[in-house]
Protein backbone atom coordinates (compact mmCIF):
# COMPACT_ATOMS: atom_id res chain seq x y z
CA UNK A 1 0.00 0.00 0.00
CA UNK A 2 2.88 2.28 1.03
CA UNK A 3 3.92 2.23 -2.78
CA UNK A 4 0.82 2.91 -4.55
CA UNK A 5 -0.04 6.36 -6.23
CA UNK A 6 -2.40 8.61 -4.80
CA UNK A 7 -5.42 8.60 -6.60
CA UNK A 8 -6.85 12.00 -5.13
CA UNK A 9 -7.28 13.65 -1.77
CA UNK A 10 -10.59 14.27 0.58
CA UNK A 11 -11.54 17.67 -0.45
CA UNK A 12 -15.16 17.55 1.75
CA UNK A 13 -16.32 15.56 4.60
CA UNK A 14 -20.31 15.37 5.58
CA UNK A 15 -22.87 13.81 7.95
CA UNK A 16 -26.61 13.85 8.15
CA UNK A 17 -27.94 14.47 11.62
CA UNK A 18 -31.43 14.09 10.08
CA UNK A 19 -32.41 12.27 7.20
CA UNK A 20 -33.46 14.49 4.41
CA UNK A 21 -32.57 17.66 6.06
CA UNK A 22 -29.47 19.99 5.07
CA UNK A 23 -26.06 17.98 6.13
CA UNK A 24 -23.27 19.45 7.94
CA UNK A 25 -19.77 19.88 7.02
CA UNK A 26 -17.01 18.60 8.79
CA UNK A 27 -13.18 19.21 8.98
CA UNK A 28 -12.91 15.46 10.08
CA UNK A 29 -15.31 12.39 10.42
CA UNK A 30 -15.25 9.37 13.09
CA UNK A 31 -15.96 5.95 10.83
CA UNK A 32 -16.59 2.91 12.45
CA UNK A 33 -18.18 -0.56 11.32
CA UNK A 34 -21.71 0.30 11.03
CA UNK A 35 -21.29 4.05 9.83
CA UNK A 36 -19.74 7.78 10.47
CA UNK A 37 -20.33 8.85 14.07
CA UNK A 38 -23.35 11.20 13.98
CA UNK A 39 -24.73 10.77 10.87
CA UNK A 40 -28.50 10.07 10.42
CA UNK A 41 -29.78 9.36 13.87
CA UNK A 42 -33.08 11.39 13.48
CA UNK A 43 -36.15 11.36 10.87
CA UNK A 44 -38.39 13.90 10.27
CA UNK A 45 -42.16 13.19 9.88
CA UNK A 46 -45.93 13.90 8.99
CA UNK A 47 -47.13 14.47 12.56
CA UNK A 48 -50.41 13.76 11.59
CA UNK A 49 -49.67 9.80 10.17
CA UNK A 50 -46.18 9.36 11.23
CA UNK A 51 -45.22 9.16 7.65
CA UNK A 52 -41.56 10.09 7.17
CA UNK A 53 -40.39 12.84 5.05
CA UNK A 54 -40.06 11.46 1.50
CA UNK A 55 -38.26 14.44 -0.86
CA UNK A 56 -37.53 12.19 -3.78
CA UNK A 57 -41.14 11.25 -4.24
CA UNK A 58 -43.58 13.93 -2.83
CA UNK A 59 -43.57 17.89 -3.39
CA UNK A 60 -44.82 18.35 0.07
CA UNK A 61 -41.43 17.31 1.42
CA UNK A 62 -39.23 19.37 -1.54
CA UNK A 63 -38.06 22.24 1.24
CA UNK A 64 -36.79 19.58 3.51
CA UNK A 65 -33.28 19.89 2.32
CA UNK A 66 -33.60 23.80 2.95
CA UNK A 67 -33.25 23.20 6.51
CA UNK A 68 -30.18 23.09 8.32
CA UNK A 69 -28.72 20.70 11.37
CA UNK A 70 -25.47 19.95 13.46
CA UNK A 71 -24.97 18.53 16.36
CA UNK A 72 -23.55 20.42 19.10
CA UNK A 73 -20.50 19.23 21.33
CA UNK A 74 -23.10 17.63 23.62
CA UNK A 75 -24.17 15.45 20.87
CA UNK A 76 -27.74 17.25 20.83
CA UNK A 77 -29.36 17.89 17.57
CA UNK A 78 -30.43 21.30 16.69
CA UNK A 79 -31.88 22.84 13.03
CA UNK A 80 -32.65 25.80 11.27
CA UNK A 81 -35.27 26.75 8.82
CA UNK A 82 -34.51 29.48 6.50
CA UNK A 83 -34.01 32.78 8.22
CA UNK A 84 -34.51 31.17 11.26
CA UNK A 85 -32.35 30.37 14.51
CA UNK A 86 -30.53 27.41 15.58
CA UNK A 87 -33.39 25.24 17.48
CA UNK A 88 -32.94 22.07 19.73
CA UNK A 89 -34.75 18.93 18.58
CA UNK A 90 -36.70 17.33 18.91
CA UNK A 91 -38.45 19.94 20.59
CA UNK A 92 -41.51 21.49 20.19
CA UNK A 93 -39.94 24.92 19.20
CA UNK A 94 -38.17 23.41 16.33
CA UNK A 95 -41.29 21.46 14.95
CA UNK A 96 -43.21 24.81 15.39
CA UNK A 97 -40.87 26.19 13.08
CA UNK A 98 -40.55 23.32 10.56
CA UNK A 99 -44.49 22.70 10.08
CA UNK A 100 -44.77 26.85 9.94
CA UNK A 101 -41.91 26.30 7.00
CA UNK A 102 -43.56 23.16 5.38
CA UNK A 103 -47.11 24.35 5.64
CA UNK A 104 -48.35 21.58 7.78
CA UNK A 105 -47.81 19.69 11.38
CA UNK A 106 -44.54 18.11 10.91
CA UNK A 107 -41.94 16.42 13.48
CA UNK A 108 -38.27 15.80 14.29
CA UNK A 109 -38.39 12.04 15.76
CA UNK A 110 -35.11 9.98 17.08
CA UNK A 111 -34.20 6.67 15.18
CA UNK A 112 -33.76 5.52 18.88
CA UNK A 113 -33.75 6.38 22.09
CA UNK A 114 -30.37 5.65 22.31
CA UNK A 115 -30.14 8.95 20.17
CA UNK A 116 -32.44 10.88 21.91
CA UNK A 117 -31.44 12.97 24.78
CA UNK A 118 -32.08 11.10 28.46
CA UNK A 119 -34.90 13.55 29.08
CA UNK A 120 -36.69 12.91 26.00
CA UNK A 121 -40.37 10.75 25.94
CA UNK A 122 -41.74 11.17 23.12
CA UNK A 123 -42.30 9.37 19.87
CA UNK A 124 -39.50 7.68 18.05
CA UNK A 125 -39.82 7.11 14.26
CA UNK A 126 -37.31 4.30 11.89
CA UNK A 127 -35.22 4.90 9.23
CA UNK A 128 -36.54 4.52 5.47
CA UNK A 129 -33.28 3.07 4.00
CA UNK A 130 -30.83 0.60 5.10
CA UNK A 131 -27.70 2.53 6.20
CA UNK A 132 -24.55 1.96 3.87
CA UNK A 133 -21.20 2.65 6.48
CA UNK A 134 -20.13 5.34 3.73
CA UNK A 135 -21.26 7.08 0.63
CA UNK A 136 -17.93 7.83 -1.64
CA UNK A 137 -18.04 10.73 -4.40
CA UNK A 138 -15.52 11.57 -6.22
CA UNK A 139 -14.91 15.44 -8.16
CA UNK A 140 -14.38 13.41 -11.30
CA UNK A 141 -17.60 11.66 -11.60
CA UNK A 142 -18.89 15.21 -10.60
CA UNK A 143 -17.09 16.68 -13.66
CA UNK A 144 -18.03 13.88 -16.21
CA UNK A 145 -21.71 14.50 -15.16
CA UNK A 146 -20.99 19.00 -15.82
CA UNK A 147 -20.03 17.69 -19.20
CA UNK A 148 -22.70 15.74 -20.08
CA UNK A 149 -24.87 18.29 -18.63
CA UNK A 150 -22.88 22.08 -19.24
CA UNK A 151 -26.02 24.24 -17.68
CA UNK A 152 -26.33 21.70 -14.73
CA UNK A 153 -25.01 22.33 -11.02
CA UNK A 154 -23.72 18.63 -10.32
CA UNK A 155 -23.02 19.90 -6.72
CA UNK A 156 -22.28 17.23 -4.31
CA UNK A 157 -25.14 18.06 -1.90
CA UNK A 158 -27.56 16.98 -4.11
CA UNK A 159 -25.81 13.25 -3.74
CA UNK A 160 -25.36 13.22 0.13
CA UNK A 161 -22.06 11.48 0.13
CA UNK A 162 -20.11 11.41 3.64
CA UNK A 163 -16.78 11.57 1.75
CA UNK A 164 -16.00 13.87 -1.43
CA UNK A 165 -12.18 13.06 -3.05
CA UNK A 166 -10.93 15.47 -5.70
CA UNK A 167 -9.29 13.52 -8.40
CA UNK A 168 -8.31 14.63 -12.08
CA UNK A 169 -11.00 14.39 -14.73
CA UNK A 170 -11.21 10.72 -16.31
CA UNK A 171 -12.69 11.44 -19.80
CA UNK A 172 -15.88 9.74 -20.25
CA UNK A 173 -15.42 7.93 -16.96
CA UNK A 174 -17.78 7.94 -13.45
CA UNK A 175 -14.33 6.35 -12.35
CA UNK A 176 -15.84 4.99 -8.66
CA UNK A 177 -18.80 3.01 -10.44
CA UNK A 178 -15.76 0.91 -12.20
CA UNK A 179 -14.14 -0.19 -8.62
CA UNK A 180 -16.41 -2.18 -7.56
CA UNK A 181 -15.34 -4.96 -5.17
CA UNK A 182 -11.56 -2.65 -4.95
CA UNK A 183 -10.17 -1.84 -1.48
CA UNK A 184 -9.19 1.71 -0.73
CA UNK A 185 -7.02 3.34 1.81
CA UNK A 186 -8.14 7.10 2.84
CA UNK A 187 -5.74 7.87 5.49
CA UNK A 188 -5.68 5.43 7.46
CA UNK A 189 -9.33 4.38 6.91
CA UNK A 190 -9.83 1.29 4.89
CA UNK A 191 -12.94 1.04 3.07
CA UNK A 192 -14.28 -2.33 0.31
CA UNK A 193 -16.49 -0.15 -2.50
CA UNK A 194 -19.27 -2.42 -2.39
CA UNK A 195 -22.50 -1.05 -4.98
CA UNK A 196 -23.21 2.08 -6.89
CA UNK A 197 -24.99 4.21 -5.40
CA UNK A 198 -28.31 4.28 -7.47
CA UNK A 199 -29.82 7.95 -7.45
CA UNK A 200 -33.29 8.80 -7.31
CA UNK A 201 -35.79 11.72 -7.29
CA UNK A 202 -33.73 13.69 -4.27
CA UNK A 203 -30.80 14.67 -6.92
CA UNK A 204 -33.25 17.17 -9.19
CA UNK A 205 -34.84 19.11 -6.10
CA UNK A 206 -33.18 22.94 -5.46
CA UNK A 207 -31.02 23.35 -2.22
CA UNK A 208 -29.72 26.73 -0.81
CA UNK A 209 -27.61 27.76 -4.17
CA UNK A 210 -28.78 25.44 -6.92
CA UNK A 211 -32.07 25.03 -8.52
CA UNK A 212 -34.52 21.98 -9.29
CA UNK A 213 -32.91 20.49 -12.37
CA UNK A 214 -34.14 16.79 -13.73
CA UNK A 215 -31.44 16.79 -16.26
CA UNK A 216 -29.15 15.80 -13.80
CA UNK A 217 -30.96 12.43 -13.00
CA UNK A 218 -31.59 12.20 -16.22
CA UNK A 219 -28.07 12.14 -17.51
CA UNK A 220 -27.49 9.66 -15.24
CA UNK A 221 -30.03 7.38 -16.05
CA UNK A 222 -28.40 7.31 -19.39
CA UNK A 223 -25.00 7.55 -18.90
CA UNK A 224 -24.40 5.52 -15.80
CA UNK A 225 -27.35 3.57 -15.28
CA UNK A 226 -28.84 5.69 -12.82
CA UNK A 227 -25.85 5.63 -10.55
CA UNK A 228 -23.36 8.09 -9.20
CA UNK A 229 -20.53 7.78 -6.36
CA UNK A 230 -20.55 4.65 -4.67
CA UNK A 231 -21.17 2.94 -1.01
CA UNK A 232 -18.42 1.10 1.05
CA UNK A 233 -18.23 -1.20 3.88
CA UNK A 234 -15.45 -0.34 6.37
CA UNK A 235 -12.47 -2.94 6.96
CA UNK A 236 -11.03 -0.42 9.45
CA UNK A 237 -12.33 2.40 11.01
CA UNK A 238 -10.47 5.64 11.86
CA UNK A 239 -10.61 9.20 11.68
CA UNK A 240 -10.59 10.76 8.26
CA UNK A 241 -9.57 14.61 8.12
CA UNK A 242 -9.78 17.19 4.82
CA UNK A 243 -6.37 16.62 2.28
CA UNK A 244 -6.21 12.42 3.17
CA UNK A 245 -4.97 10.98 0.45
CA UNK A 246 -7.51 7.86 -1.32
CA UNK A 247 -5.04 5.14 -2.57
CA UNK A 248 -5.81 1.52 -4.07
CA UNK A 249 -5.00 -0.96 -1.30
Amino acid sequence: MAGAAALGTVSQLWRYPASSLAGERMDAISVDRATVDGDRLFGLVDASDGEIARPDREAKWHKVPLIRTRLSEDRRLEVAVPGGDWLPAPDPRSDRAISTFLGFEASIRPFGQENAAPAYAGPLTEARYRKAPIHLLTTASLARLKALHPQGAPDPRRFRPNIVVDMVPIEGSFPETEWIGRKLAIGDLLLTVSEPCRRCGFTIIAQDGFDTDPGILRNLVRHNAHNLGVYCTVDRPARVEIGAPMRFV
